[in-house]
């Protein structure tokens, strides 16, 4: 079960995938952008390092090192569909393995920012071209026949004129020894026969019938379980504690201080180590301990938006984007907005909770687990513990979601640290309210946003957000504006708005905060598009005709045509409320379009969704529409359902029970419909987020008149 670290050229041997098969890969050269070719003999040969690799054997079986972890958003179908396309194999035939945790091989590992196929769709393509390319010229040698007499197809090379045929494991040896092809032709997208197909998922059967391991599911020879008991207020310390009566609950081996990190802090915390999980819980219940709180703020909830409130009404901020003079402009209009958005802060509530596996040994720290980032987690478990990157060895399972969470080192940390004390390989479980009362969390922001309106049209806008800023966690400087405060708007309105600013009003608390789902595009989506809604209103103009008069380009004035389409926008009924939100997010434009009526019970009920993405490239439909789908649920409960909430420094939610998520008759009927154009590939698993909440708040203006401009609000009392 423990994985040794070797050398490239010993890993490649012992790993059975040199020599009789056919090992391609990918690298990077020094300064250069795009990948390059190589095999494994002269990888080997000039001592490249290879960052995504395809390996045949001579059974014909594909397998695919994947460098992104797979938590629900399809990069373990994606993947293998792009390769097979240029390869010429059925999916069938295809087996991915996780690839280990390392920058400098595998370059970005991280698993966030939707960009594992926006980021990568290109060179997996090439690479599954250069094999078959190498494929077809083996076999062409075999038989003397010019290689354009030869074809690919479902793992076979044909020849066309006498219809001989090799599968391609007979070709391996031969295709091994020659050299990567460098110019690489690859098939027009109306050649596709997987790329755009709604292809069933390779990872469906693993998860139904127990096959897929998940970090829960991982299990080493002699492993013991841990829970640890933290400090429930943010920043305390710890000042004492009993384990005696822990000690004498049946399977519990050992107590003891930890402190893990939180950032560039430590949290102080008890572990509880024990031959399973259960006793490990019972013992934390059992433990006596005595916090020490004195020195660090007991922040309340309100408290934080009072200030927020006081910030945005009496500062500036930093500015991170302005162009022309829209002060003069607000100043001196006669028809104008100055409005507030507030949004909560959220938990990531990941249905698998937070666990990890590590194995600290006397030549090595090895760790297994649902690791969004796994060179992050590398990197910092090298720093704390003064390891060489050799050393230190991060393996990557399934996740059961992770929205951001994942991608975060404080419980890989902690499993290590356990490791190291009890000299066994231990795995960390957190409970449901070790996560909802830890966090780290979405920020909750206040904005003011402002606009003025001549003539009908827009003739300035200005925003200001006061949050936390994720970068002064991890060190960035704090005179520098948050570099996601623009995040959600769309470019086409600073070339038709001559007037426009954003800035940022750096606002700290103890409470830890982190990515969370579409990241600040989930917060500043809500305020701007809100704004660009009461916009609308003000000008007396169609909320959907205003924004088609500013998002001039062609692929924003197709997608408006296409949410009016569906949606049967300019046939409205009396008694139906309709809104509209057009965000942007790693370079995907979703625009949703939400309605509301009131029932005969008197509640508002939202009848349907319609929702248009315009990701580019992409490779399989059902895969959008599934996150999509998953996007706007998420969407749903943050604007209406739940929120994480702060008294004398204590989080109030502590499981479902108080941090209620929708349920299966709260999700609306939803369409999905996908633009099709040739521009490069965005991500999809996040931008169906941001613009729900507008939507969805508009509508409910349009049908009952009342603006909502904080969230979560209920539903029920409209």
């Amino acid at each position: 079960m423990s994985t040794s670290n070797i050398s490239r050229r010993n890993f490649l041997r012992a790993a059975g995938l040199t020599g009789t098969a056919l090992f391609v890969g990918l690298y990077f050269s020094s300064n250069a952008e795009e990948a390059k070719l190589a095999t494994a003999d002269s990888a080997m040969a000039s001592d490249i390092e290879m960052n995504a690799w395809i390996h045949i054997d001579t059974n014909g079986k594909v397998t695919i090192f994947s460098h992104r972890a797979e938590m629900g958003q399809g990069a373990y179908q994606s993947v293998p569909q792009i390769v097979a396309e240029e390869l010429e194999v059925n999916l069938k035939d295809i087996n991915i393995r996780f690839a280990q945790g390392n920058r400098e091989k595998y370059g970005n590992q991280v698993t966030g920012g939707s960009s594992t196929i926006r980021g990568s769709y290109k060179n997996l393509l090439k690479l599954g071209a250069s094999a078959r390319v190498m494929l077809i010229s083996a076999a062409a040698a075999k038989w003397s026949v010019p290689t354009s007499e030869c074809y690919a197809q479902s793992g076979h090379v044909l020849h066309r004129p006498s219809g001989k045929k090799f599968h391609y494991g007979e070709l391996v040896e031969a295709a091994s020894k020659l050299e990567a092809p460098k110019d690489i032709v690859l098939k027009n997208r109306s050649d596709y026969k997987l790329i755009g197909k709604p292809l069933a998922r390779l990872d469906t059967p693993l998860k139904t019938n127990g096959v897929a391991v998940f970090g829960l599911d991982f299990k080493l020879p002699g492993m013991l379980y841990a829970v640890v008991e933290r400090n429930p207020r943010l920043r305390g310390k710890l000042k004492s504690f009993d384990a005696s009566a822990a000690l004498k609950v049946p399977g519990v081996k050992k107590v003891f201080k930890i402190q893990t990190g939180v950032f560039q802090t430590f949290r102080d915390g008890v572990a509880v180590v024990a031959d399973s999980t259960w006793a490990a819980i019972q013992g934390r219940k059992a433990l006596t301990i005595e916090w020490d709180d004195t020195g660090f703020d007991h922040v309340n909830t309100a408290d934080i938006y009072k200030k927020q409130n006081e910030l945005i009404n009496n500062e500036e901020g930093l500015s991170a984007r302005k162009q022309g003079d829209p002060d003069s402009i607000l100043s001196a209009a006669t028809q104008k907005l100055d409005v507030v958005y507030e949004t909560p802060y959220q938990s990531h509530s990941a249905m698998e909770p937070l666990n990890c596996v590590a194995f600290y040994q006397a030549d090595k720290l090895e760790i297994w687990g649902p690791i969004q980032a796994p060179e992050w987690v590398q990197d910092y478990i090298c720093a704390q513990f003064k390891l060489p990157k050799e050393k230190v060895i991060v393996n990557m399972t399934f996740l059961g979601g992770g929205f951001g969470r994942k991608a975060f080192m404080d419980y890989p940390h902690e499993a290590c640290l356990i490791s190291k004390e009890t000299g066994t390989p231990v795995q960390v479980v957190w409970t449901r309210e070790d996560d909802m009362t830890q966090g780290p969390y979405r920020a909750g922001i206040t904005y003011r946003c402002q606009g003025a309106i001549q003539d009908g049209q827009i003739s300035a806008l200005k925003f200001r957000m006061a949050g936390q800023n994720i970068g002064h966690w991890q060190g960035a400087p704090k005179d520098k504006p948050n570099r996601s405060t623009t995040e959600g708007f769309l470019a086409p309105y600073y070339k038709s708005i001559q007037h426009i600013s954003f800035s940022d009003i750096p606002f700290e608390t103890p409470i830890p905060n982190v990515w969370w789902r579409s990241v600040y595009a989930s917060t500043n989506g809500f305020a701007f598009e809100s704004l660009l809604n009461e916009m609308a209103h003000l000008a007396k103009k169609d909320p959907l005709d205003f924004r088609r008069a500013y998002l001039r380009e062609e692929r924003e004035q197709k997608l408006i045509d296409k949410l009016e389409e569906v949606s049967g926008w300019k046939s409205k009924k009396n008694g139906d409320g309709f809104g509209v939100a057009i965000t942007e997010c790693f370079s995907t434009t979703v625009g949703q379009i939400v309605k509301v009526s009131r029932k005969a019970d008197g509640k508002i009920r939202i009848d349907q969704v319609w929702a248009v993405v315009d990701c580019g490239w992409y490779v399989n439909p059902d895969i959008i529409h599934a996150q999509v789908e998953g996007s706007v649920l998420m969407a749903l409960g943050a604007a209406t359902t739940h929120q994480i909430t702060f008294k004398d420094g204590l989080v109030e939610q502590r499981n479902f029970y108080n941090y209620p998520m929708p349920r299966i008759n709260d999700m609306p009927l939803l369409e999905v419909h996908i633009m099709e154009n040739d521009a490069n590939a965005g991500g999809v698993g996040e931008p169906g987020l941001p613009p729900f909440a507008p939507a969805l708040t508009a509508a409910i203006f349009d049908l009952t008149g009342k603006r909502i401009r904080k969230l979560p609000f209920d539903m029920s009392n409209i």
